[in-house]
């Protein structure tokens, strides 16, 4: 089972697009996908309960929500047969809490608008990841991907100049497109979609898949989920 985390403090990074279109993409592919909402405002759990009855088969956790009838290793419980994990975190956490958000994640995507706001804290996230959360860049578990991006403005240049920097991995480009807009209306994914609506957006997205796919889990996930309900119910 694979752990995929999706981290950025800064709100508005797109997080969540990137959370659910790969969520969407396992599902397509019928890989038993969970998507694990893990940020307060419930944004991955309102797309994932838009899905239709006849939507690809995907499991969805709201992780923040409180409820003292049940355990929370069984809230976080991960289906049998799952195989990919995809965590949608909340913004503003802090690095103290770094370690254990990644602790055994196979991959870790940082999203990063082409914005100074964005680049600075694209810059803060991945320094706290490296010093912080003793994550190491030889393990290639880190990649950033530049998110809502229109080419051939300034502003793009300059996060072209920004990622050139980083000595991580820079996994892919995901274009400013409408057809996110649509698919957080409708629960849906881009792979999901029409091919011929979707075709430019579909492309920029295998880069990712394949960086993910690239090695194997560090650890079981499900191991991971069970130390968190620990952790938190200590």
């Amino acid at each position: 089972m694979l752990r995929i985390v999706v981290l950025n403090p800064k709100g508005g990074s797109g997080k969540t697009t990137i959370a659910v279109n790969l969520a969407s993409f396992y599902a397509f592919r019928n890989q038993n996908p969970v998507l694990m909402d893990q940020d307060p405002q419930g944004s991955s759990t309102r797309w994932a309960q838009k899905r239709g009855p006849g939507a690809y088969r995907l499991h969805s956790i709201a992780a923040y929500e409180r409820d003292h009838r049940t355990t929370r290793s069984f809230r976080l419980r991960v289906p049998t047969g799952a195989t990919r994990v995809i965590v949608d975190t909340p913004a503003a956490i802090d690095p103290q809490y770094l370690p254990d958000v990644v602790r055994d994640a196979h991959k870790i995507i940082v999203p990063v608008l082409p914005s100074d706001i964005d680049v600075h804290a694209c810059t803060r996230i991945i320094s706290d990841l490296l010093l912080v959360a003793k994550v190491r860049r030889e393990d290639n578990r880190v990649g950033v991907v530049a998110n809502r991006v229109r080419r051939n403005t300034l502003v793009y240049q300059a996060l072209q100049r920004f990622l050139a920097t980083l000595n991580v991995p820079v996994i892919t480009t995901l274009r400013d497109s409408q057809n996110y807009v649509r698919s957080a209306e409708l629960g849906v994914g881009i792979h999901e979609m029409k091919p011929y609506l979707v075709a430019d957006d579909v492309a920029q997205w295998q880069p990712l898949i394949d960086w993910i796919e690239s090695a194997p889990a560090a650890a079981d996930s499900t191991d991971w989920l069970q130390q968190q309900a620990e952790n938190s119910a200590g």
